[in-house]
């Protein structure tokens, strides 16, 4: 028998999942049968976004603009997508983020609750109203929250020079911490959640790095190249499926082996 994941009769939500490793992670849930909920904060695209998916993978798709940092509106918005789209949630993709690139010197306040509000607020109250709805119907999911192989280490700009994302990395290592202590709370449940840790990937923040820097990074990593956005969305159609019923709680880190130096 062939091994095949099939998440059809279900619907997926994917916070930021229009662009990016988003829209890679939505693409690949859509391509395993799964209904798509993309929630969006004020990307114009969004729209256009689920509908080239639910044209391509032949899924029901909607996208909601929805401010992850409002749990009042994340609980709506959450309530409505089942209505609208007639299946079952079965997993979040709690993937929203932002980053804010200065010297630590530069810092301020508002850059702190930008990042914060965004990475770790933004996907507790997504998880958060989520693991409600399930427990209220006694209902199993899967939760996976896109951290990064930057929550544990620091990544360089070039030869010893760091990549000044300090409130970023931080904002990391709090999600990948909150996803084991959510996972320990909710296993009673039946609700699992792991971190997903990309490595470096081609998107459209990445594209426009300056080639040398890009270069250095690239030719870091064991495999010599940056990932492809759907070598970070297809590892989550696993963690979504049955298939990875014993898992929770772990950190799955698609990086080419750049951390295993």
């Amino acid at each position: 028998m062939v091994y095949q994941i099939d998440l059809s009769g279900g619907t997926i939500v994917v916070t930021g999942g229009n662009r990016g490793i988003g829209l890679a992670i939505s693409e690949a849930v859509a391509n395993a049968g799964a209904n798509v909920a993309i929630i969006y904060h004020s990307n114009p695209q969004a729209e256009e976004a689920a509908a080239n998916v639910a044209k391509k993978y032949n899924v029901k798709t909607k996208a909601y603009k929805c401010d992850v940092g409002d749990i009042s509106l994340v609980e709506k918005t959450i309530s409505q997508i089942e209505k609208d789209l007639g299946t079952p949630i079965t997993g979040l993709a709690a993937n929203a983020g932002v980053s804010v690139v200065k010297p630590a010197t530069e810092l301020t306040t508002d850059d702190f609750h930008k990042v914060f509000n965004a990475n770790v607020l933004g996907a507790f109250n997504s998880a958060q109203a989520v693991a409600k709805h399930w427990i209220q119907k006694q209902q199993k999911g899967s939760i996976v929250v896109t951290s990064s192989m930057s929550s544990e280490i620091y990544n360089q700009k070039g030869l010893n020079e760091p990549l000044t994302q300090i409130f970023y990395n931080a904002s990391k290592g709090a999600a990948t911490n909150m996803v084991k202590g959510l996972a320990a709370e909710w296993a009673p449940h039946g609700i699992r959640v792991n971190a997903l840790e990309p490595g470096f990937c081609n998107t459209e923040q990445t594209s426009g790095m300056d080639p040398k820097i890009r270069d250095w990074q690239a030719k870091s990593v064991p495999l010599g190249r940056f990932s492809e956005p759907r070598e970070q969305g297809e590892p989550c159609v696993l963690l979504f499926s049955d298939k990875a019923s014993y898992i929770t709680g772990s950190q799955l880190r698609p990086d080419g082996g750049f951390t295993a130096y």
